[in-house]
């Protein structure tokens, strides 16, 4: 037998829990404000164009459809500890949003205030989401983002099997201690791009970081673009094809990498094993760099 949906329509709920394990519920144009966890350990909800302003809104909860809604500032630590929630073409303007969830999908959502947002979560796909806040997304598991527009420094830090494709990322320290990321059409601007991060890999993409891309193991960049990108590499396993050339190169650890040109190249002896690195300079032609750099390339 099919469970019964209850309908909730143009309610105003006010004190802690009104609605507490509620189940099987189709809530609409419907406000919580002023009291604590309104629908804490629900399950089977569709919320439609309604208001959420207060703390703790969707705690515990399963199967949860959010349409055409708002959570407002004071709707902070919104949805913690919930599986399977997905929200569309709904603005979030509140810290902490998402937190230890799994099955989380995002589409068509403003964050403006998105500290602390999408924390140790698993599943996730994203699309068409914008975000302004630090630490972005850290320790999630298993994401795809399309389409990303992102202003907040240290993003992605320490997230694993992640795709990032069609996105603008404004931020300083994005995917330090990641593992297996691929960014793909992206345009990346902040400084100490990906340290300490695992099997990384940059496809058309490009960048602008002062000391990016350094203490990587197997980084991969494809058909990028470095512009303004000084310091780049060191202590780095890296194959990289980049498109035009490299303000400067420090001590990379080993691989290979081709440009048109490096206007600095530094290997330090005493440092790293210059001869572990090949550097190619495509603007080199019978054994003379015309372009005039230092790459010192073959």
């Amino acid at each position: 037998m099919a469970e019964m949906i209850k309908t909730v329509r143009r309610q105003y709920y006010t004190g802690e829990r009104p609605l507490f394990m509620g189940e099987n519920l189709k809530i609409t144009d419907t406000i919580f404000t002023d009291g604590e966890s309104p629908l804490k350990e629900s399950k089977n909800i569709e919320l439609t164009g309604s208001m959420f302003k207060w703390k703790y809104p969707l705690w515990y909860s399963k199967n949860i459809k959010c349409e055409n809604c708002v959570f407002f500032d004071m709707a902070r630590a919104g949805i913690w500890y919930t599986d399977n929630v997905s929200l569309y073409d709904c603005a979030y303007d509140a810290p902490k949003g998402f937190r230890r969830c799994d099955g989380v999908k995002i589409e068509k959502v403003s964050f403006p205030n998105a500290q602390e947002t999408l924390w140790s979560c698993k599943n996730v796909s994203l699309k068409n989401v914008e975000a302004k806040g630090d630490y972005f997304a850290m320790n999630c598991e298993n994401m795809e983002v399309d389409g990303l527009t992102l202003y907040g420094n240290y993003s992605f830090d320490g997230v694993k099997n992640v795709t990032v494709k069609n996105s603008k990322l404004l931020s300083k320290d994005a995917f330090w201690n990641s593992e297996n990321v691929t960014v793909e059409n992206c345009f990346i601007s902040g400084e100490y791009l990906g340290w300490n991060a695992k099997d990384l890999t940059l496809i058309n993409c490009t960048v602008e970081s002062l000391q990016g891309m350094c203490y990587i193991e197997n980084l991969k960049m494809i058909g990028c673009k470095l512009i303004n990108t000084t310091l780049a590499f060191e202590y780095s396993s890296v194959e990289a094809d980049i498109e035009g050339g490299i303000d400067s190169v420090i001590n990379p650890s080993s691989g290979r990498i081709s440009c048109d040109y490096i206007g600095e190249l530094i290997l330090e002896k005493d440092k790293i094993d210059p001869a572990k690195t090949k550097i190619v300079c495509r603007a080199k032609t019978d054994g003379e760099c015309k372009c005039k750099c230092s790459c010192g390339g073959v």
